[in-house]
């Protein structure tokens, strides 16, 4: 390529030259004429360069991604609540009705009942105590998890014969 354009380049400024030198009016101008009718007029001829670039592949690159199954063993803490209920005889009389009462964690509801008396009054027949208890376990399951893995491969179009 350095060549040949070297060679343009050369013909375009020997071109210019000749025309010049083919040309009446580049050779005198009326003012040179004027002064002198045995000067000659030398033009001034400057040279370009113009440079392109070109885009060129060197390799290509190729990514290939696997998707691995595995098996793996969790361990899942999970809650829940458990109620102890306790019956309580109380077998006493009572004038109004008793309401539900907390003692700690513990909840008391009285349980009633009508009883035929001369007159008739409320008499708690038993209570019942409900206690909450939280019990924690673990489980374990088997799950399946993917995990990804990405291969990279290159082709370097420099060793290539061609030269691509």
């Amino acid at each position: 390529m350095g060549n040949s354009s070297k060679k343009i380049q050369n013909s375009e400024f020997e071109e210019k030259l000749r025309e010049a030198a083919e040309n009446p009016r580049l050779r005198k101008t009326d003012l040179d004429a004027e002064q002198s009718q045995d000067s000659d007029v030398i033009p001034v001829i400057e040279e370009q360069v113009h440079v392109d670039k070109k885009v060129v592949e060197k390799g290509s690159v190729y990514i290939y991604k696997d998707v691995h199954d595995e098996e793996v063993s969790v361990d899942i803490p999970y809650s829940h609540e458990e109620v102890d209920i306790e019956r309580v005889p109380v077998n006493q009389y009572a004038t109004d009705t008793p309401p539900v009462r907390y003692e700690g964690d513990k909840m008391i509801i009285p349980v009633l009942k009508e009883v035929m008396v001369v007159e008739k009054r409320i008499m708690v027949v038993e209570e019942i105590h409900v206690t909450k208890r939280r019990i924690e376990e673990h489980d374990t399951q088997k799950i399946n998890l993917r995990r990804e893995e990405i291969r990279v491969d290159r082709e370097d179009f420099q060793n290539r014969p061609d030269g691509r």
